[in-house]
C-alpha cells in the first residue's frame, strides 16, 4: 500500500479539482488523494466521484453537509488517514496556490528527519506571486505576530501546505484542536512543536489562485488574531506532551 496521502478540502472548486487530482497522480511517487467536500453546490463532489471510476482505490472522497470550516475538514481527514495507516499525511489547497510538485520535497524533508514539514512562503524572503501587497503584508506580519506571542521559530505560521508523519497526528489530541479557520494552521504547528516534534520549513513559491474564489474573510482573520493570544494562555495550563 502506498505510504502517502494528500488531503484536499473543497468547497466550490469545480474549476480546479480535476486538474489537481490528475496532477498529483502524475507525480513520480505513488500518492493517494482524499477529498473532503463540504457540500459544494457547484458539483465538485460529482466531478471527484466520476474520476473515482478512473482512479479506483487511489482516490477517495468524504462528503460533509454544509461549510464546517477548514480545520474540521482537516481533522476529519487526519483521522481517516490514521485509520488507514498512511505514514505521510499531507494537507494542500485545491486551487494550485500550492504546487503539487513540492509534495515530493515535503515528503523528502520528513524522510530526512523532520516530523512535520511546512511549505514555507517566507523562509527565503517573500515568495508569493499574484497577491496584492496588502495581503502579502498581512500574511507576513501575521507570522511575525505569531512568533512574538508564542515564541515558536516558524517563519510561515499560517501556511496550509504541510506534511505530517503519522506518529505526530496520533500523538496530538486532535479533538483538542479548536480553531476552524487559518488559526487552525497556527494551532497545529504550535501544538506539534510543544509536543517536542521536529518541524522544518521547505521553501516554496506560492501562486494565488487563477480559478475559483478565495475563502478568506474578515472573520477568519479575527479568529487568527485573537486566537493566538487565547491559544498561548491556554497552553500555560496544559501539560505537554500528551502522547
Amino acid at each position: 500500500m502506498p505510504d502517502s496521502i494528500v488531503i484536499i478540502p473543497t468547497y466550490n472548486e469545480k474549476e480546479n479539482i480535476e486538474r489537481m487530482i490528475r496532477k498529483v497522480f502524475s507525480l513520480p511517487h505513488d500518492f493517494h488523494v482524499l477529498i473532503i467536500d463540504d457540500g459544494s453546490p457547484d458539483g465538485t463532489a460529482g466531478i471527484v466521484k466520476q474520476l473515482q471510476q478512473e482512479y479506483a482505490d487511489t482516490l477517495f472522497i468524504e462528503e460533509r453537509t454544509g461549510k464546517q470550516g477548514l480545520g474540521t475538514a482537516y481533522i476529519h481527514g487526519f483521522k481517516w488517514a490514521i485509520a488507514h495507516h498512511y505514514d505521510f499525511i499531507f494537507e494542500m489547497d485545491a486551487d494550485f496556490s500550492h504546487n503539487p510538485d513540492d509534495l515530493l520535497r515535503l515528503r523528502q524533508a520528513c524522510i530526512d528527519g523532520a516530523d512535520a514539514a511546512i511549505g514555507s512562503r517566507y523562509i527565503k524572503g517573500v515568495n508569493v506571486v499574484n497577491w496584492p501587497m496588502s495581503r502579502v503584508l498581512m500574511s507576513f506580519f501575521a507570522s511575525v505576530y505569531v512568533r512574538f506571542i508564542t515564541g515558536i521559530d516558524i517563519q510561515d505560521a499560517t501556511a496550509g501546505f504541510m506534511c505530517y508523519k503519522r506518529k505526530v497526528l496520533q500523538t496530538l489530541n486532535l479533538d483538542k484542536i479548536k480553531f476552524v479557520g487559518y488559526a487552525f494552521q497556527i494551532e497545529m504547528k504550535y501544538t506539534t512543536i510543544k509536543h517536542g516534534f521536529k518541524v522544518t520549513e521547505v521553501p516554496i513559491i506560492f501562486t494565488d489562485r487563477t480559478a475559483g474564489t478565495s475563502k478568506m474573510s474578515s472573520g477568519i482573520f479575527k479568529e487568527a488574531f485573537f486566537g493566538v493570544i487565547q491559544m498561548k494562555i491556554n497552553s500555560i495550563f496544559r501539560k505537554y506532551p500528551e502522547g
